[in-house]
């Protein structure tokens, strides 16, 4: 299953549901979130960063992270940034791929 790390940032509105619900219960509805979309949450972080809160998930697919990011995005307590991460090995499989690049002025 594919692994993503979804950044988000807190809106004032995301900051006064956080307020009330606290961190705790936020990660419980984070990993429900994941786990309603097929996937599994591997952990999440609130921090003093660009971002408040960095979750590691894995997901069966770039639709259900696209699929996570729209619900979030559109509920408006939470603007969220997707990134698809590789392991080592499928880095170690990608460089071996044929391309057939040519790079300018070649």
């Amino acid at each position: 299953m594919p692994t993503f790390l979804l950044k988000s940032t807190y809106t004032a509105e995301g900051l006064q549901g956080l307020i009330r619900d606290g961190g705790t219960k936020r990660a419980e509805i984070v990993r429900s979130l994941v786990e309603n979309a097929g996937g599994q949450m591997a952990s999440l972080h609130f921090a003093f960063a660009d971002e408040d809160t960095y979750v590691l998930c894995d997901l069966p697919d770039h639709r259900a992270a696209a699929a996570l990011a729209i619900a979030i995005g559109a509920a408006r307590g939470l603007r969220v940034h997707v990134t698809p991460l590789l392991s080592p090995a499928e880095v170690d499989e990608a460089a071996r791929m044929p391309t057939g690049y040519t790079p300018p002025g070649d």
